[in-house]
């Protein structure tokens, strides 16, 4: 066992032994004294502390110490009713402090019960709850800026994790205090009560065994038990005033007795004033001043070894960043850093970073947050952290969105101006600046704050420049969000299950397929905008079909037919009648004639004028269905819907293609047109 465990065991021993085993007055006058120095330390600690975590001990040491004194004065009272003789300390604070009048020492006695009690107690208990309510729900927007920096790269992962450690530790220190200030609250009362059984008690020993007269007895036992309370109470009102201190001003991973002792003495200045103020005790009092004079020096004299321990620690290290400083310059440029790629960056000009500074009112950053929420609830996949960051070589309002480092996707915005798109149906116009929504390049009009209002009563879409770049930055990672998923995510997304659906996964991972042959399936979902939040069900298909094929294209086709509900959910608004083109089975016909199959997978070898043909088929019937406001949706028999979508996914970005088995049942459809050649 270390020291620093061993000293605290013993301090909670002799307290307890205290309870139980008689003391000499000499004795009592040492832990007396002690008690004293160790309340002072507190208190000074307690004012000089930068940071509450510093102190984060402190309802342990609140505890121990209301132990501890509580264990002398029953000691002192064991001594006050059977010799009348407690010791020098209790007397003499009952003689000196009071004055060696008895009405004096009562009412000076009843001022620090009334400090102590109805003042400092009440006041640090009140505190001590309100903090700890208040810390407590502070804590969700708190853990949302640590999420939001981190997403803004603002700090690492690392930082990340020890600033919500930070939080918690607040959390459960102001939430511990809460509790703790009821022992201060408790060991006032204990004491009141203690000094009235003294009195009474102290004055009928005295008149019975004493021999004394009750003028006697009580004159006596009263001076003896102010002094007991005085010695006890005044300790206590100054743990009262550091609780107080500390809870209007949380733990670090230590061994306990470290913990302890290095909170407490850890500060040279605190020793330095403690030590003094000891040996002024015992120097201008009549307390014994050998005895007070040897804790100051004591005190004194740790201080100073403590600090000269701080001074060379601080020379050290100032010698060991100078090295480490001189070795950086001297070994070569590592460039390791610099070859790391960010899924998602979002680069602005300087005259966006209003909107992205919390400071100035911008809400970028939370925008953020809750996309990556949205994509997660929509596709079921978890969003790569997003950085932003601000770059002086673009233009003042422009952004650009990089995914893994090429940029995809820019816009420009006007700030202090709205973005005003007709839906379609709006006749009268209002004046702006003619420019383009940025997501889906709609026609649109810059307009200032004064004509919002009339906008909007007109029917025009009114966006703010903060929603344009979060619905833009959606878009984007919507479109690539099948790049992003890595096949570390995939492990993710299946240790998540795995718990609740071991079998599936002892039988599926890695018996029938590897983790990248589920991405590859993932993916193909995702790139056609199907969500995976369901993965039970996927995994249980590519079970089923695993067996008897490993093709991630024909598996994907599989779990699309299993995902129907889903999908027609999707696309086919309930009770409603969805117009749709299909597919010639001519044309069905040419497309599986051309398919080949290889061990690589299945490719085309369509014959290029017929490809022409058909993709101008699908922009006659695509015009179709815009022109009637709805989405184009094109129908297809199930063994032709992939190869499809394959051959005109380069063509229509937005083009939905879904086969026959892929649709609910009760499902309504309309056939516009068809795909012919």
């Amino acid at each position: 066992m270390k020291k620093n465990d061993i000293a605290v065991g013993l301090f909670i021993l002799v307290a307890i032994m205290f309870l139980i085993i008689p003391m000499s007055p000499h004795l009592l006058d040492f832990f007396l004294a002690l008690n004293i120095s160790i309340s002072l330390v507190i208190l000074f600690n307690a004012m000089f502390t930068k940071e509450v975590l510093n102190m984060s001990a402190f309802p342990t040491i609140l505890l121990f110490t209301t132990i501890f004194r509580i264990a002398l004065n029953v000691s002192s009272t064991r001594l006050i009713l059977s010799t009348g003789d407690p010791g020098k300390v209790v007397r003499t604070f009952g003689e000196f402090v009071g004055g060696g009048d008895m009405v004096i020492g009562i009412i000076i006695f009843i001022v620090l019960i009334m400090i102590q009690f109805i003042v400092i107690n009440k006041g640090s208990e009140r505190v001590a709850e309100v903090t700890a309510r208040f810390t407590l729900d502070a804590m969700p927007g708190k853990q949302m800026a640590i999420d939001a920096d981190l997403n803004a790269g603002v700090i690492t992962d690392a930082q990340a994790v020890e600033r919500r450690q930070r939080i918690q530790d607040e959390a459960a220190f102001f939430g511990s205090m809460d509790g703790a200030t009821k022992y201060v609250k408790g060991d006032a009362v204990a004491g009141l009560i203690i000094t009235i059984i003294n009195i009474v008690g102290g004055t009928v020993t005295g008149m019975l065994n004493g021999g004394m007269s009750a003028s006697q007895a009580f004159q006596e036992y009263i001076i003896l038990t102010i002094g007991d309370g005085l010695v006890s109470q005044i300790p206590s009102l100054m743990i009262s005033l550091a609780t107080g201190i500390l809870v209007t001003k949380v733990s670090k991973e230590a061994d306990f007795g470290d913990l302890l002792i290095g909170q407490l003495f850890s500060i040279p200045k605190v020793l330095y004033i403690v030590g003094t103020s000891m040996i002024v005790l015992g120097l201008v009092t009549p307390l014994n001043v050998l005895l007070f004079s040897g804790y100051g020096l004591a005190f004194i004299l740790s201080g100073r070894s403590i600090a000269e321990k701080i001074e060379t620690a601080a020379i050290e290290q100032e010698v060991s960043s100078d090295e480490a400083e001189a070795d950086e310059i001297r070994k070569p440029e590592n460039v390791s850093a610099l070859l790391q790629v960010d899924p998602i960056e979002l680069e602005f000009g300087y005259g966006i970073i209003p909107l992205a500074d919390v400071n100035q009112g911008g809400d970028l950053l939370d925008r953020v947050v809750l996309i990556r929420r949205q994509i997660a609830l929509e596709l079921g996949t978890v969003v790569p952290m997003i950085r932003l960051r601000d770059n002086i070589q673009l233009n003042p309002n422009q952004y650009i969105i990089k995914i893994k480092g090429i940029r995809v996707s820019e816009g420009e915005i006007l700030f202090d101006h709205y973005m005003a798109m007709n839906p379609g149906y709006v006749e009268e116009e209002i004046t702006g600046i003619p420019t383009r929504e940025p997501s889906f390049n709609l026609p649109a009009i810059w307009i200032t704050e004064s004509q919002r209002e009339r906008a909007e009563s007109l029917g025009y879409t009114v966006v703010d420049p903060p929603s344009i770049i979060a619905t833009h930055l959606t878009e984007v990672i919507r479109s690539h969000i099948h790049e992003l998923l890595t096949r570390q995510d995939v492990q993710n997304l299946i240790d998540n299950i795995q718990e609740a659906h071991q079998v599936l996964i002892s039988e599926l991972v890695p018996k029938l397929l590897s983790i990248g042959e589920i991405q590859k399936v993932l993916q193909n979902l995702l790139r056609e905008q199907i969500s995976i939040r369901d993965l039970v069900s996927i995994l249980e298909t590519l079970a089923d079909y695993a067996p008897s094929t490993r093709d991630v294209d024909v598996l994907t086709e599989y779990v699309r037919q299993n995902l129907k509900r889903a999908i027609s959910s999707k696309y086919f608004p309930e009770g409603e009648m969805t117009s749709v083109v299909t597919l010639d089975p001519k044309v069905e016909q040419e497309i599986m004639d051309s398919v080949k199959q290889t061990e690589q997978g299945a490719y085309m070898t369509l014959d290029p004028e017929i490809t022409r043909e058909i993709i101008n088929s699908v922009q006659t019937e695509i015009q179709k269905l815009e022109e009637l406001g709805k989405n184009p949706i094109i129908i297809t028999s199930p063994i032709v819907r992939m190869y499809f979508k394959r051959l005109t996914q380069d063509y229509f970005k937005d083009l939905i293609v879904i086969s026959y088995n892929e649709i609910d049942s009760n499902v309504e459809l309309q056939s516009v047109g068809m795909v012919t050649v």
